[in-house]
């Protein structure tokens, strides 16, 4: 079944409001959030996701009313189809991507401000992320919609055209290779931010030494530049080799290195300036004590939504 298709709500679909209750408008306006918050977890992008987006909504305001039980339902399925959709176009695209492709990083620098969308929380952080992109477009969209968006399979089937039976098969693949590939550890945030507020010192210090306290022996670096900025071909790993780097920035740009914490996909994480201007976005997995895996996104056309160094 392709995108666009518009189809009425699944049977077991949990009624909403609805275009006869009040204005299309208001309840669409009401569901972006989420609806930005599925397409964002398929396709890694702002723009691509608000695209998806402004596309449900194009669809939405030329449907019929009186033939939509449910609007969330409704939205959820076109949305979902139309992500799958673009991500099996853009398959081409990422294959020829140079180096690690990693999300654009979604970024509040001020913690005690609310969400922009509430539905960014949780299962959005980079590592599941990065883990996501490894899975084909329906395994991601049956495990989004059933682990994270708690879709019966009745709804799942009816979203992606397929029998119960296949997916559940679906979503079974998917969560053993997440649960395989993501290191999950449950750390309270003061305890992230804490972990992360003594490396960000020791990375401002250039102190080599001091940064191996805050890192795991078997720490990973993944690095996206791109192919427009410098960034690594491989995953590094090692304490020794990662505080070689971060004090290599520091040595080739003394006094002009700043770091700031910031909420990076929903988690406590970094945003390093160079002379001013956004380098690089930074994702971590704390352990409890220590620091087991970075993110940093340095693709500039993935940092152009960060504010500058004020």
């Amino acid at each position: 079944m392709t995108a666009s298709a518009t189809p009425s709500a699944p049977p077991s679909a949990t009624p909403s409001a609805t275009p006869s209750a009040t204005s299309s408008t208001t309840v669409f306006d009401a569901l972006r959030p989420r609806l930005f918050s599925i397409a964002y977890r398929m396709l890694g992008t702002r723009a691509d996701a608000e695209d998806v987006v402004q596309d449900a909504w194009l669809r939405w305001h030329g449907s019929d009313p009186a033939g939509v039980r449910s609007a969330e339902a409704w939205l959820l399925t076109i949305v979902t189809r139309l992500a799958i959709d673009r991500l099996r176009s853009r398959q081409s695209e990422r294959e020829a991507y140079v180096g690690w492709w990693l999300p654009e990083p979604l970024v509040e620098l001020d913690e005690r401000t609310p969400e922009s969308a509430a539905e960014l929380a949780g299962e959005v952080s980079m590592a599941m992320l990065w883990v996501l992109e490894r899975l084909a477009p329906e395994e991601r969209a049956a495990f989004l919609m059933r682990q994270v968006f708690d879709q019966d399979y009745a709804d799942l089937a009816a979203t992606l055209g397929k029998s119960e039976a296949a997916c559940r098969q679906l979503v079974s693949r998917a969560q053993a290779r997440v649960q395989q590939e993501q290191p999950r550890f449950d750390v309270p945030r003061d305890v992230h931010r804490e972990v992360l507020a003594g490396f960000m010192q020791a990375a401002a210090n250039g102190d080599r030494e001091a940064m191996k306290t805050f890192l795991a022996g078997d720490v990973q670096l993944v690095s996206d530049g791109g192919g427009k900025v410098p960034s690594f071909g491989r995953i590094l790993q090692g304490a020794a080799r990662i505080a070689g780097v971060y004090w290599s920035v520091e040595h080739a740009h003394p006094g002009e290195v700043t770091y700031r914490m910031a909420r990076v996909n929903g988690e406590p994480g970094l945003l390093r300036y160079v002379d001013g201007a956004i380098e690089s976005a930074q994702a971590f997995i704390v352990d409890g004590t220590r620091i087991v895996a970075i993110y940093v996104v340095r693709n500039p056309d993935k940092l152009a939504a960060i504010a500058p160094l004020s």
